[in-house]
Protein backbone atom coordinates (compact mmCIF):
# COMPACT_ATOMS: atom_id res chain seq x y z
CA UNK A 1 0.00 0.00 0.00
CA UNK A 2 2.72 2.22 0.95
CA UNK A 3 4.61 1.61 -2.11
CA UNK A 4 1.72 1.84 -4.35
CA UNK A 5 1.16 5.67 -2.73
CA UNK A 6 4.76 6.64 -3.24
CA UNK A 7 4.70 5.67 -6.65
CA UNK A 8 1.71 7.55 -7.39
CA UNK A 9 3.35 10.93 -5.80
CA UNK A 10 6.51 10.51 -7.45
CA UNK A 11 4.36 10.10 -11.00
CA UNK A 12 2.24 13.47 -10.05
CA UNK A 13 4.88 15.50 -9.30
CA UNK A 14 6.88 14.08 -12.76
CA UNK A 15 4.28 15.34 -14.54
CA UNK A 16 3.56 19.10 -12.30
CA UNK A 17 7.43 19.35 -13.31
CA UNK A 18 7.13 18.14 -16.78
CA UNK A 19 4.07 21.10 -16.84
CA UNK A 20 5.73 23.96 -15.10
CA UNK A 21 8.64 23.33 -18.14
CA UNK A 22 6.45 23.47 -20.60
CA UNK A 23 4.46 26.45 -19.49
CA UNK A 24 7.82 28.27 -18.86
CA UNK A 25 9.32 27.60 -22.25
CA UNK A 26 5.76 29.05 -23.93
CA UNK A 27 6.31 31.94 -21.78
CA UNK A 28 10.18 32.02 -22.63
CA UNK A 29 8.95 31.84 -25.95
CA UNK A 30 6.42 34.55 -26.75
CA UNK A 31 8.53 37.10 -24.55
CA UNK A 32 11.41 36.73 -26.87
CA UNK A 33 9.27 37.33 -29.76
CA UNK A 34 7.52 40.73 -28.41
CA UNK A 35 11.24 42.20 -26.87
CA UNK A 36 12.82 44.73 -28.98
CA UNK A 37 15.84 43.99 -30.96
CA UNK A 38 19.05 45.40 -28.79
CA UNK A 39 20.18 48.33 -30.01
CA UNK A 40 23.86 48.35 -31.96
CA UNK A 41 26.35 50.70 -30.71
CA UNK A 42 29.73 51.81 -31.39
CA UNK A 43 33.06 51.73 -29.92
CA UNK A 44 34.48 55.29 -28.84
CA UNK A 45 37.90 55.71 -27.33
CA UNK A 46 37.67 58.09 -24.51
CA UNK A 47 40.06 59.45 -22.27
CA UNK A 48 40.91 57.04 -18.84
CA UNK A 49 42.07 60.26 -17.07
CA UNK A 50 42.48 63.96 -17.14
CA UNK A 51 45.10 65.01 -19.93
CA UNK A 52 46.71 68.18 -18.81
CA UNK A 53 47.99 71.02 -21.46
CA UNK A 54 51.08 69.14 -23.58
CA UNK A 55 51.01 65.91 -22.38
CA UNK A 56 51.99 63.05 -25.00
CA UNK A 57 48.74 60.05 -25.33
CA UNK A 58 49.76 56.95 -24.02
CA UNK A 59 48.43 53.28 -24.08
CA UNK A 60 47.04 53.84 -20.37
CA UNK A 61 45.51 57.04 -21.22
CA UNK A 62 42.89 55.40 -23.47
CA UNK A 63 39.57 53.61 -22.92
CA UNK A 64 36.57 52.25 -24.92
CA UNK A 65 33.04 53.70 -24.16
CA UNK A 66 29.90 52.37 -26.33
CA UNK A 67 27.76 55.07 -27.87
CA UNK A 68 24.80 54.41 -29.18
CA UNK A 69 25.83 56.96 -31.91
CA UNK A 70 29.59 58.48 -31.82
CA UNK A 71 30.03 62.68 -31.71
CA UNK A 72 30.84 64.02 -34.48
CA UNK A 73 34.42 64.39 -35.30
CA UNK A 74 35.53 62.21 -32.65
CA UNK A 75 38.69 59.82 -33.99
CA UNK A 76 37.72 56.40 -33.56
CA UNK A 77 40.92 54.57 -34.55
CA UNK A 78 43.78 53.94 -31.40
CA UNK A 79 46.99 54.77 -34.10
CA UNK A 80 45.17 58.68 -34.69
CA UNK A 81 45.34 59.56 -31.12
CA UNK A 82 48.64 57.78 -29.80
CA UNK A 83 51.76 59.37 -29.32
CA UNK A 84 50.37 62.79 -30.23
CA UNK A 85 50.42 65.77 -28.14
CA UNK A 86 47.60 67.80 -26.63
CA UNK A 87 47.22 71.15 -27.10
CA UNK A 88 43.76 71.70 -25.18
CA UNK A 89 43.17 69.93 -22.12
CA UNK A 90 41.04 66.77 -22.10
CA UNK A 91 38.98 65.42 -19.08
CA UNK A 92 38.01 62.01 -18.19
CA UNK A 93 35.66 59.95 -20.69
CA UNK A 94 36.32 62.99 -23.30
CA UNK A 95 36.55 61.79 -26.78
CA UNK A 96 39.61 62.62 -28.67
CA UNK A 97 39.17 65.24 -31.49
CA UNK A 98 41.83 66.22 -33.97
CA UNK A 99 41.56 70.56 -32.47
CA UNK A 100 42.63 69.32 -29.80
CA UNK A 101 45.82 66.92 -30.37
CA UNK A 102 49.15 68.17 -31.88
CA UNK A 103 50.08 67.09 -35.45
CA UNK A 104 51.41 63.74 -35.91
CA UNK A 105 54.80 63.75 -35.14
CA UNK A 106 55.21 67.34 -33.12
CA UNK A 107 56.12 65.58 -29.97
CA UNK A 108 54.40 66.85 -26.68
CA UNK A 109 55.18 69.47 -24.57
CA UNK A 110 55.16 73.49 -24.63
CA UNK A 111 56.38 72.85 -28.43
CA UNK A 112 53.11 71.28 -29.45
CA UNK A 113 51.06 73.76 -28.20
CA UNK A 114 52.50 76.57 -31.19
CA UNK A 115 49.65 76.75 -33.95
CA UNK A 116 50.87 76.04 -36.82
CA UNK A 117 52.78 79.42 -38.82
CA UNK A 118 52.95 81.29 -35.56
CA UNK A 119 56.17 81.83 -33.00
CA UNK A 120 56.58 81.90 -29.59
CA UNK A 121 58.29 85.01 -28.03
CA UNK A 122 60.13 85.01 -24.77
CA UNK A 123 59.80 88.10 -23.11
CA UNK A 124 62.06 89.52 -20.57
CA UNK A 125 60.29 90.83 -17.56
CA UNK A 126 59.82 91.98 -14.00
CA UNK A 127 57.57 92.68 -11.22
CA UNK A 128 56.41 95.96 -13.65
CA UNK A 129 57.25 94.33 -17.07
CA UNK A 130 54.63 91.64 -16.10
CA UNK A 131 51.90 93.19 -14.61
CA UNK A 132 52.46 92.25 -11.09
CA UNK A 133 52.74 88.41 -11.81
CA UNK A 134 49.36 88.57 -13.70
CA UNK A 135 50.41 87.82 -17.18
CA UNK A 136 49.99 84.06 -16.79
CA UNK A 137 49.08 81.28 -19.57
CA UNK A 138 45.78 81.73 -21.16
CA UNK A 139 46.02 85.69 -20.70
CA UNK A 140 45.65 88.52 -23.17
CA UNK A 141 48.66 91.68 -23.24
CA UNK A 142 48.88 94.83 -25.24
CA UNK A 143 52.67 95.52 -25.98
CA UNK A 144 53.75 98.71 -25.61
CA UNK A 145 57.76 100.06 -26.44
CA UNK A 146 58.97 103.72 -24.97
CA UNK A 147 62.28 105.21 -26.65
CA UNK A 148 64.07 108.00 -28.46
CA UNK A 149 62.85 107.43 -32.39
CA UNK A 150 65.51 108.38 -34.99
CA UNK A 151 66.22 111.76 -36.23
CA UNK A 152 66.52 115.43 -35.39
CA UNK A 153 62.91 116.55 -35.42
CA UNK A 154 61.15 113.45 -33.31
CA UNK A 155 63.90 113.65 -30.73
CA UNK A 156 62.82 117.03 -29.78
CA UNK A 157 59.81 115.55 -28.89
CA UNK A 158 61.69 113.39 -26.13
CA UNK A 159 60.79 109.84 -25.18
CA UNK A 160 58.35 108.60 -27.03
CA UNK A 161 55.57 105.83 -25.97
CA UNK A 162 53.29 104.02 -28.65
CA UNK A 163 51.36 100.43 -28.55
CA UNK A 164 53.24 98.36 -30.79
CA UNK A 165 50.87 95.13 -30.57
CA UNK A 166 47.43 94.34 -29.56
CA UNK A 167 45.39 91.27 -28.53
CA UNK A 168 48.59 89.02 -27.89
CA UNK A 169 48.37 85.83 -26.14
CA UNK A 170 50.66 84.52 -23.37
CA UNK A 171 51.56 81.25 -23.62
CA UNK A 172 53.38 80.51 -20.57
CA UNK A 173 54.70 82.26 -17.71
CA UNK A 174 58.07 81.19 -16.35
CA UNK A 175 58.08 77.60 -17.02
CA UNK A 176 54.49 77.10 -16.44
CA UNK A 177 52.60 76.47 -19.50
CA UNK A 178 49.49 75.07 -18.27
CA UNK A 179 46.01 77.95 -17.95
CA UNK A 180 45.45 79.09 -15.07
CA UNK A 181 41.49 79.44 -14.69
CA UNK A 182 41.85 81.37 -11.45
CA UNK A 183 44.05 83.96 -13.40
CA UNK A 184 46.72 83.75 -10.86
CA UNK A 185 49.60 86.07 -10.33
CA UNK A 186 52.97 84.35 -10.81
CA UNK A 187 56.26 85.92 -10.15
CA UNK A 188 58.63 85.23 -13.19
CA UNK A 189 61.73 86.40 -15.40
CA UNK A 190 59.91 85.16 -18.64
CA UNK A 191 56.68 85.56 -20.64
CA UNK A 192 56.52 83.57 -23.98
CA UNK A 193 53.85 85.20 -26.32
CA UNK A 194 52.38 84.09 -29.44
CA UNK A 195 52.98 86.40 -32.49
CA UNK A 196 53.52 85.95 -35.92
CA UNK A 197 56.59 86.29 -37.42
CA UNK A 198 56.53 89.98 -38.24
CA UNK A 199 55.29 90.69 -34.55
CA UNK A 200 58.06 88.58 -33.29
CA UNK A 201 60.96 91.03 -36.00
CA UNK A 202 59.26 93.80 -34.32
CA UNK A 203 59.56 92.70 -30.63
CA UNK A 204 63.23 91.95 -31.44
CA UNK A 205 63.99 95.73 -32.26
CA UNK A 206 61.30 96.56 -29.56
CA UNK A 207 63.40 94.79 -26.46
CA UNK A 208 66.65 97.06 -27.14
CA UNK A 209 64.16 100.02 -25.86
CA UNK A 210 61.95 99.82 -23.27
CA UNK A 211 58.99 97.65 -23.77
CA UNK A 212 55.99 97.43 -21.20
CA UNK A 213 52.67 94.45 -21.07
CA UNK A 214 49.44 95.66 -20.47
CA UNK A 215 47.10 93.42 -19.04
CA UNK A 216 43.14 93.12 -21.04
CA UNK A 217 39.92 91.29 -20.80
CA UNK A 218 40.10 88.06 -22.62
CA UNK A 219 36.77 89.12 -23.79
CA UNK A 220 37.89 92.23 -25.20
CA UNK A 221 39.30 91.72 -28.99
CA UNK A 222 38.90 95.21 -30.29
CA UNK A 223 41.77 97.11 -31.64
CA UNK A 224 42.14 100.61 -30.93
CA UNK A 225 43.73 103.20 -32.83
CA UNK A 226 46.34 105.36 -30.59
CA UNK A 227 48.23 108.59 -31.07
CA UNK A 228 51.25 107.85 -28.88
CA UNK A 229 52.36 109.89 -26.37
CA UNK A 230 55.75 111.75 -26.18
CA UNK A 231 57.21 113.81 -23.54
CA UNK A 232 57.06 117.18 -24.87
CA UNK A 233 53.13 116.48 -25.37
CA UNK A 234 52.59 115.53 -21.30
CA UNK A 235 54.53 119.05 -20.91
CA UNK A 236 52.08 120.88 -23.57
CA UNK A 237 48.67 119.53 -22.02
CA UNK A 238 48.29 116.62 -24.35
CA UNK A 239 47.96 118.91 -27.84
CA UNK A 240 51.14 117.33 -28.90
CA UNK A 241 51.71 114.19 -30.53
CA UNK A 242 54.06 112.38 -31.74
CA UNK A 243 56.11 113.62 -34.91
CA UNK A 244 56.31 111.87 -37.99
CA UNK A 245 58.93 110.54 -38.95
CA UNK A 246 60.29 111.56 -42.47
CA UNK A 247 60.83 108.42 -44.21
CA UNK A 248 63.40 107.75 -47.85
CA UNK A 249 61.21 108.02 -50.82
CA UNK A 250 57.80 108.80 -48.73
CA UNK A 251 55.73 111.99 -50.24
CA UNK A 252 53.90 111.89 -46.46
CA UNK A 253 55.02 115.42 -45.37
CA UNK A 254 56.64 115.57 -41.91
CA UNK A 255 54.00 116.78 -39.12
CA UNK A 256 55.33 119.77 -37.06
CA UNK A 257 55.83 119.42 -33.29
CA UNK A 258 53.52 122.24 -32.44
CA UNK A 259 51.59 125.13 -34.68
CA UNK A 260 53.66 128.34 -35.39
CA UNK A 261 52.45 131.22 -33.82
CA UNK A 262 51.53 133.72 -36.43
CA UNK A 263 52.17 137.45 -35.71
CA UNK A 264 49.63 140.30 -36.45
CA UNK A 265 50.32 142.05 -38.94
CA UNK A 266 51.06 146.18 -37.62
CA UNK A 267 48.24 148.84 -37.81
CA UNK A 268 48.52 150.87 -41.03
CA UNK A 269 49.59 154.55 -39.98
CA UNK A 270 47.38 157.40 -40.36
CA UNK A 271 48.55 159.23 -43.15
CA UNK A 272 49.86 162.77 -42.92
CA UNK A 273 47.48 165.70 -44.34
CA UNK A 274 48.97 168.98 -44.58
CA UNK A 275 46.12 172.35 -45.07
CA UNK A 276 46.78 175.38 -47.18
CA UNK A 277 44.82 178.53 -47.32
CA UNK A 278 44.50 179.34 -50.63
CA UNK A 279 43.58 183.47 -51.81
CA UNK A 280 41.37 184.06 -55.10
CA UNK A 281 40.22 187.34 -55.14
CA UNK A 282 37.75 187.96 -52.18
CA UNK A 283 37.51 184.42 -51.34
CA UNK A 284 39.85 182.47 -48.80
CA UNK A 285 39.89 178.71 -49.44
CA UNK A 286 41.34 175.94 -47.04
CA UNK A 287 42.80 173.03 -48.70
CA UNK A 288 44.09 169.85 -47.16
CA UNK A 289 46.05 167.46 -48.91
CA UNK A 290 47.47 163.99 -47.90
CA UNK A 291 51.55 164.14 -47.43
CA UNK A 292 53.40 165.88 -49.90
CA UNK A 293 52.94 163.44 -52.59
CA UNK A 294 49.35 163.60 -52.50
CA UNK A 295 48.66 165.63 -55.09
CA UNK A 296 44.48 165.49 -54.60
CA UNK A 297 43.17 167.39 -52.12
CA UNK A 298 41.04 165.72 -49.03
CA UNK A 299 38.70 168.50 -48.06
CA UNK A 300 38.19 172.01 -49.24
CA UNK A 301 35.96 174.64 -47.83
CA UNK A 302 35.56 178.09 -48.87
CA UNK A 303 34.49 181.18 -47.53
CA UNK A 304 34.42 184.99 -48.14
CA UNK A 305 37.15 187.40 -47.53
CA UNK A 306 36.40 189.88 -44.92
Amino acid sequence: MRKRLIGVLAFALAVSAGAAFVLYQLIASRMTVGAAPKPKTTAVLVAARDLALGALIQERDLRTVEYLAPPSGALLKKEDILNRGVTTPIHADEPFYEQALAPKGAGAGFAATIPPGMRAFAVHVNEVIGVAGFAVAGMWVDVLVSGNPPGGTAQAAGLVTRTLLQNVQVLSAGQNYQKDAEGKPVLVQVVNLLVTPEQAEQLTLAEQQTIQLVLRNPADKEVVQTPGASTLGLFAGGKVGIPRLEVPGSQSPQRPLASPVVQPPPPPQKPRTVTVEVYSGGKRTDATFQDQQTAAPVDTHEEAKP
